[in-house]
Order: C-alpha cells, then structure tokens, then sequence
C-alpha cells in the first residue's frame, strides 16, 4: 500500500536502461515515486532544483562529468537533498570524494533490488549508508591529509599560538593579559614576536588569519563528523521501519 506521502527521487545514469529498470525497481516497492532523470551532469542540477527531490540517486561516472560533482552542487544548493552515489566499481578515491561532496551513501550497480529500495528509505530519513570499514577508511585518510597540512603559526610557542586564537575573537593586549594572567606590556611583546615571526605586519592580519585557521578546523570536524556517522537508521521522515542496505 503506497505511502500517503512517497519518497520522491530523482535518477542521473547516461544508460536508459538502467534509469529505466531503476525506476521500475523503485516505483514497485508502493511508497517511492521517480519524480525527473538525467543522462548528463549538466541537465541534472537544474531538474533537480525543479523536481525538489527528497533523493538523488547519482552515477558516479558521466560522460561529461562527474556524479560528485553533481553531488556537491546539490548538497550546496539544497541541502534538503539526500544523495545516493551508484556506481559499477568499488572506488576508495571516488568514496572519499564523494563522503567530502556530502553524499549520504555509497552503492555498487550490483546491490540487490531490495537492497537498494531499503537505501532509497534510508537516505530519505536522513541516516547513512557508509559501512564502518569504508568510513575507517575515510577517516584515516582525512588525519593524514590533516597530518600533511603545513602549519601556517610555526615557530610561534603554545602561549603564543593562545595569543593569535584570542587575537582572532577581537580580544584587546589588556583582555589578553587578563585572560592568560599576564601583564599587559608581556602581551604587548608576544604580539611583536609573532608578528615579526609571521612576517605580518598589522594586528588586524593575525585576526584575519586566526579567523581562517578557525574555520579550516571547523570544516576538517564537520567532514570527519559526517563520516563518522555511519549506518542505516529507520525511515523517520516517511514512517517506515529501519532497513539495512
């Protein structure tokens, strides 16, 4: 019996056949309905933004570009939008890649029909289909991206590197003093030191770049955040039960 409010999804696949027998897979389990298709990256992203799916189920790989990349559009433009990557080869790179656009999910063509109806309801309540090895994998790759950043504040100390964070939250040499316990002229000589180490020459520019450092590791939390979110979880959105995929 279908449900009074089905899960609305969108196909990108460049084969006919598979969005057809997709399709057909899908619209056959009652409370999941094909609402627009692509053969292309570039027709997608605008049908999308007109059909307003609940899931996009995107290839991998196109003829004129990427699955990803379409993937980290949507997540931009609508983040309402579940994204399910489908795809013919296990990639760890396109995993990676795709974990980083926002996908929720990560399938082989191969999965069985009902295998890939459970994703479908998965994605739609918001959960995600990333299995423990695979998100392992991901977070060990992102600590050692993360290990091989330069670091932008080397050759300053600890109670330096304390200084430029407070710099950057606009606090004054009299605020800084007072929150480390030190004298005001003893902030006064750290904010020359690291100047001169960074080879800045205004206050305002360690603002700017502890405001950027702040942000750089509020973005490598939030993507580590979201691979580690693994597992299915029920449908909370359209009422069903939890599946796993």
């Amino acid at each position: 019996m279908g449900s009074p409010h089905p899960i609305r999804v969108f196909l990108l696949d460049d084969h006919e056949v598979v969005r057809r027998g997709v399709a057909a897979l899908l619209e056959a389990a009652g409370d999941i309905t094909v609402v627009g298709e692509a053969g292309t990256a570039a027709s997608a992203l605008a049908r999308i933004k007109a059909t307003r799916p609940d899931v996009a189920i995107l290839d991998v790989r196109l003829p004129d570009g990427s699955g990803v990349e379409v993937c980290r559009e949507v997540r931009s433009e609508l983040p309402e939008v579940g994204c399910l990557m489908l795809t013919s080869f296990a990639d760890d790179e396109a995993l990676f890649q795709a974990v980083l656009a926002g996908a929720s999910g990560y399938v082989l063509k191969q999965i069985h029909g009902s295998d890939l109806v459970g994703a479908v309801r998965t994605v739609a309540a918001g959960g995600s289909l990333l299995d423990p090895a695979s998100t392992a994998r991901v977070l060990e790759r992102l600590r050692h991206a993360a290990d091989e950043t330069p670091d932008r504040l080397e050759g300053l100390s600890q109670q330096e590197r304390q200084i430029v964070a407070l710099i950057g939250e606009g606090l004054t040499n009299r605020e800084i003093g007072k929150r480390l316990y030190l004298a005001e002229k003893t902030v006064k000589n750290y904010v020359s030191h690291v100047l001169a180490t960074l080879g800045l020459q205004r206050r305002t520019q360690v603002a700017v770049l502890a405001t950027e450092l702040r942000q750089e590791e509020a973005s490598r939390q939030g993507t580590a955040g979201a691979a580690g979110a693994s597992g299915p979880v029920g449908d909370r959105r359209h009422g069903g039960e939890p599946r796993r995929a």
